[in-house]
């Protein structure tokens, strides 16, 4: 089975830079210490960069996208995206679960086509910090065809981390995310 890592879309986090999703202009923060996971790159903050913190309602973004209608299930919450445009995920990581996005414990949220959970994976800290043992669950899920669409979770804050699709290989309107 063959999935599709996705960072936060270039022309989304354009969209993010100015109003986010809930309505207001997201907040600018240094981060002094670094480690925030950065959703536009899928890799952590460096010590001293500016990063903005903004409302994010992926299972909306996908809904709009793919005329699913989440209702109640819809969520806004915060992540972190660099304050200027970036090259997005590198490509040098290799494709599959992304390591710098991993090491706490996770929840592999799966939904269905028409938008609702269909269920929810916890993923253990040692699980999620290995990224071959990640993807083999994620391979796993979509086993399942009532999976469309999963997203990585953290748990102890319930923010969102990256959304995970089927992977197709041979079209030309997937992100430039590595295909495992």
């Amino acid at each position: 089975m063959a999935f599709e890592i996705r960072a936060i879309a270039p022309d989304v986090l354009d969209q993010l830079r100015k109003t986010d999703d809930a309505g207001r202009r997201p907040r600018l923060i240094v981060d002094e210490e670094g480690g925030s996971p950065l959703r536009c790159c899928l890799r952590r903050s460096r010590p001293g960069e500016a990063v903005l913190l903004a409302a994010y309602a992926p299972l909306r973004r996908w809904a709009l996208e793919t005329g699913a209608d989440p209702g109640a299930y819809e969520e806004v919450g915060p992540v972190f995206v660099h304050e200027e445009p970036c090259e997005g995920p590198s490509s040098t990581t290799g494709p599959g679960y992304p390591a710098a996005m991993g090491g706490a414990r996770r929840i592999f949220r799966t939904y269905r086509a028409d938008g609702s959970i269909l269920n929810g994976h916890l993923v253990e800290a040692h699980q999620s910090a290995d990224p071959v043992a990640a993807s083999i669950l994620l391979d796993t899920l979509f086993e399942d065809p009532e999976t469309a669409v999963i997203h990585v979770r953290a748990v102890e804050f319930g923010c969102f981390m990256f959304e995970v699709r089927r992977g197709v290989l041979d079209n030309p309107t997937t992100s430039d995310a590595p295909v495992r």
